[in-house]
């Protein structure tokens, strides 16, 4: 009999947090929900972030995931998007930790090479894979949402030889 494990996988973002929660059970991923953590930047930049925390701790108590995915950064040209990612992947590998889920962190290469097969997917193939593998007919929408997926199928691929 082959364990089944439960995943949330989080793009991070300071108006925009993705996240998605799969089951992988016997060779199959099944999608358990997803949405996104949606930010104004008419609040305080610390409420902001606060935010994004108490969100994914409802998420985290809601759907118990066992185990999470999440991209790690990459430099980019603007760097003050960059650091906006930055303190939004801080804030929720925080909240992973203070909720004892083991976090694994992937580049984009690993994400598109894992989800479709190949490092030079574009984000089209990707968002295809994601629906392909979870059996989703319908769009996965925003963006952001999909992303997670992909973060959430790319760490159960990393740990399918321990299942």
């Amino acid at each position: 009999m082959q364990k089944s494990i439960r995943v949330l996988g989080v793009d991070p973002g300071l108006a925009n947090t993705g996240w998605g929660v799969i089951e992988y059970s016997n060779s199959k991923f099944t999608l358990v929900s997803y949405g996104v953590i949606t930010t104004s930047n008419s609040e305080e930049h610390s409420v902001r972030l606060l935010k994004i925390y108490n969100c994914l701790s409802k998420i985290i108590d809601e759907f118990k995931p066992d185990e999470a995915g999440m991209e790690t950064l990459y430099f980019a040209r603007n760097v003050t998007s960059a650091m906006s990612v930055a303190e939004a992947r801080g804030v929720a590998t925080l909240c992973f930790a203070q909720h004892c889920i083991k976090l694994g962190e992937y580049t984009p290469n690993q994400i598109k090479q894992s989800v479709t097969g190949t490092a030079a997917a574009d984000k089209e193939l990707v968002e295809y894979y994601v629906k392909l593998l979870l059996g989703v007919k319908s769009e996965i929408k925003p963006d952001h949402a999909s992303d997670a997926l992909a973060g959430a199928i790319t760490h159960v691929n990393s740990i399918a030889i321990k299942l």
